[in-house]
């Protein structure tokens, strides 16, 4: 019996290496991919207007200046700021990656670069900001 499962471990040891072998000897010898089908280039999706052009929409049927960004039909509620800070009538600075707005004589009000102008504090609140920590 126990001359039977030597043979049998034997065998068996045997037979795996030469289908390891063998599996080699077919990846060193395949033949070569043939070369990828030339497909036509995809169409580009179509471009939705973005929210600054559409702030540049309504600067312009404004009659120029700053792009403006508006809540709904008629409702100005946020600007975009010019060169760095913002315009006169909007002085509430509001930050995307924060989600908090700064209000004049703010702490940190003069070092904040705004992303938004807002009129008043309950319209930055109404866009989801919250008051700067004092």
């Amino acid at each position: 019996m126990f001359t039977l499962l030597r043979r049998l471990f034997w065998l068996g040891l045997l037979g795996g290496a030469g289908y390891a072998g063998w599996t080699i000897w077919q990846r060193q010898h395949a033949p070569a991919p043939a070369a990828a089908p030339e497909w036509p280039p995809m169409p580009a999706p179509p471009v939705a207007p973005s929210a600054e052009s559409a702030g540049d929409a309504a600067a312009e049927a404004n009659g120029g200046g700053e792009p403006v960004a508006t809540g709904s039909v008629g409702e100005q509620r946020w600007v975009e700021p010019v060169d760095g800070g913002c315009p006169d009538g909007y002085p509430i600075k509001a930050n995307d990656n924060s989600g908090i707005y700064h209000v004049p004589g703010g702490r940190f009000y003069d070092r904040t670069v705004p992303e938004r102008c807002y009129a008043d504090p309950a319209a930055a609140e109404s866009d989801g900001y919250r008051a700067a920590k004092a």
